[in-house]
C-alpha cells in the first residue's frame, strides 16, 4: 500500500468542457509528485472537518495559494494582499494543528509555509519587494522566478536536497518576517529572505517557500514519504 498523503486545496471559479463553476481543484502537478515519491494522494478540501483526517492520514501536504488573513498575525492588509480566503485559513490553521499534535509527516508549500509559521505565533513580510528591493520572487502573474536557495548544513532540506546552493521555481510576494518559536531556518536565498523552515522536535515538519511541484525533482516529497 502506498503512504496516503493527503493534500489541501484551492477552492475558486473554474472553467472546464462546458462549465463555468465554484470547483475545489488543485495543480495536477502536486498529484503527480506525490506518485513519484511513492505516495497515493487525496485531496483535502477546506470543507466540514478536515482536522479530524490527522488520524486517518500518513502524510499532509498544505498546498500553495493565496495570501493568509493578517489578523491572524495581528496586521491590518497591506494594499498588495490578495485572494485570502478565511474559510481556506480555519480549516488549514486546525488541520496543521492537529497533524503537529500527532506527529504527522508535514510539507507546507509556499503558503503552507507561511500558515506553519502563523500557526506557531511568527508573522509575515506582506509583500516582499518592499523589503528585499526586487521582484525576482515572483516576476510577472503566472510566472515564476528561478531564484537560487542555500539549504543549511544538517537540516531536513538539506539532507533531501544536499546543502549547495540551487535554482528552484519561486511565486510568492509574502514570506517570513518574525520566526515562530519552535521553527529553524533550513534555507534562505541571497536576500535574506527566509526560503524553508523545519519543526525542530518533529519527525518531519517542514515548510518551503518555493514552488517544488512545478520542479522536475521529487526530492522533498520523496524525502516526506520515506519519514512515514
Amino acid at each position: 500500500m502506498r503512504p496516503l498523503i493527503g493534500i489541501t486545496c484551492y477552492v475558486e471559479t473554474a472553467r472546464f468542457t462546458v462549465w463555468e463553476t465554484t470547483a475545489s481543484l488543485l495543480p495536477h502537478q502536486y498529484l503527480e509528485q506525490i506518485v513519484a515519491a511513492g505516495g497515493q494522494p487525496v485531496i483535502v478540501p477546506p470543507v466540514g472537518e478536515p482536522a479530524a483526517l490527522a488520524g486517518r492520514l500518513d502524510g499532509l501536504i498544505v498546498a500553495g495559494g493565496g495570501d493568509v488573513a493578517p489578523t491572524r498575525y495581528g496586521e491590518r492588509a497591506h494594499p498588495s494582499t490578495g485572494y485570502v480566503r478565511e474559510f481556506r485559513d480555519e480549516a488549514e490553521f486546525a488541520l496543521v494543528d492537529a497533524a503537529l499534535e500527532r506527529g504527522l509527516p508535514f510539507l507546507g508549500v509556499c503558503r503552507g509555509l507561511q500558515v506553519l509559521n502563523v500557526a506557531l505565533g511568527g508573522t509575515l513580510h506582506q509583500h516582499l519587494p518592499d523589503v528585499v528591493g526586487h521582484t525576482g520572487h515572483s516576476p510577472a502573474p503566472g510566472s515564476y522566478g528561478d531564484l537560487p536557495i542555500h539549504p543549511e548544513p544538517g537540516t531536513r532540506v538539506a539532507k533531501a536536497l544536499g546543502a549547495e546552493a540551487q535554482p528552484v521555481p519561486h511565486y510568492h510576494h509574502q514570506a517570513i518576517k518574525d520566526l515562530a518559536p519552535g521553527l529553524i531556518v533550513s534555507a534562505t536565498a541571497a536576500d535574506g529572505t527566509i526560503e524553508a523552515v523545519e519543526v525542530d522536535a518533529h519527525r518531519f515538519a517542514v515548510g518551503v517557500q518555493w514552488h517544488p511541484e512545478a520542479a522536475g525533482d521529487h526530492r522533498i516529497f520523496e524525502a516526506l514519504v520515506r519519514s512515514i
